[in-house]
């Protein structure tokens, strides 16, 4: 999907949801979109939108990655960073884990979903249907491995 379509559809979910898509809202949702590959932190986010609209405060970035959270928009990570970061919720698409330097603490995607198999042998042996799974790597990334 493309950005615009993307803001739209969130634009909708806010009015659905009877939030209004306040300027601030708006240049928050605008640096996701530009940097929808991240995984940002609420202080991240703060910093970028802080260059376009410098009256924007920590608090509406705090309160509004909340908002976009409850509705659906974002998703909320724990890295073990004692920070929450934020990424665009996929639904629709294939679920993917997260590698975690311990080093520089970047965060990349892995897209192989090596569980589904493990959900089949869970639903059959406990009468359990999995809904959702959170899988995090921990270790070193390419950069951070050399100079170890």
């Amino acid at each position: 999907m493309d950005k615009q379509k993307m803001f739209q559809r969130i634009c909708s979910l806010l009015r659905n949801h009877s939030y209004k898509l306040t300027p601030q809202r708006q240049t928050i949702l605008q640096t996701f979109l530009e940097h929808i590959d991240r995984h940002l932190s609420a202080e991240e986010v703060f910093m970028l939108v802080k260059h376009q609209n410098p009256e924007i405060g920590l608090a509406t970035v705090y309160r509004t990655l909340d908002i976009l959270a409850e509705i659906g928009v974002l998703l909320k990570n724990d890295f073990g960073d004692g920070r929450s970061r934020y990424e665009f919720s996929r639904k629709d698409e294939h679920h993917h884990h997260h590698l975690i330097c311990l080093r520089c603490g970047n965060v990349s995607e892995f897209d192989d979903d090596l569980l589904e198999s493990l959900e089949a042998v869970i639903n059959k042996r406990n009468q359990f249907k999995v809904m959702d799974h959170d899988l995090k790597f921990y270790g070193y990334c390419h950069n951070c491995e050399e100079t170890l």
